[in-house]
């Protein structure tokens, strides 16, 4: 199994410079898909620009389809990965509170950064206000300790859940995806009367 790029090719070292090299692409590209105008990111809630959706499902497939690619040719093992726990009262309180924040401010915390990198003053704010966040989190952790660890149900997947094969949830997935650009692109042609004459 890997790592892709062995030890005895680049040094442990070079790892952090190719780290921020990758970094510094995926800025770039961000950048220059206009993932950084609050504009483009608040338009999938809005209904008049679905790129933002169209990216993450095509990244997630992308993703999920190659790591099953890699198990299947001995480069990596599938039940070996790690499973980020799953605290349900944290997951839902924090991805609400996520929602608000990307809805009213156009922005998530990668988005925002690559704008504050450009000089945007709305970033800038946005970036300010997830300092805050955190903060004021770090100074009341014990106040909210109940809620973050709320609800523990272990290093669950969806395939796990579901009960069913990983090929089959990325089969599954895959179609929800195709129905969801149909669907996405019906709605912005019938918003786009309305955003744009």
């Amino acid at each position: 199994m890997g790592p892709l790029i062995p030890n005895d090719i680049i040094s442990h070292e070079w790892s952090y410079i190719i780290a921020i090299l990758i970094g510094l692409a995926f800025g770039y590209i961000l950048e220059a898909s206009g993932f950084s105008s609050s504009r483009k990111l608040a338009g999938v809630f809005y209904g008049y620009d679905f790129v933002v959706l169209k990216v993450f499902f095509t990244a997630a497939l992308v993703s999920v389809i190659g790591i099953l690619y890699m198990d299947y040719l001995g480069y990596l093992d599938f039940n070996s990965l790690y499973v980020h726990p799953t605290f349900l009262w944290g997951a839902i309180i924090g991805g609400a509170i996520m929602g608000i924040g990307f809805v009213s401010g156009g922005f998530c915390p990668g988005t925002s950064l690559c704008a504050v990198a450009i000089g945007k003053i709305d970033a800038m704010v946005f970036v300010g206000g997830i300092l805050i966040g955190i903060f004021i989190f770090s100074e009341l952790i014990s106040f909210f300790e109940p809620i973050y660890s709320g609800y523990y149900f272990g290093n669950v997947t969806l395939v796990d859940s579901l009960g069913i094969s990983p090929y089959w949830f990325v089969f599954i997935f895959t179609i929800i995806a195709i129905i969801a650009f149909i669907v996405v692109d019906i709605i912005r042609k019938r918003n786009k009367k309305i955003f744009y004459n």
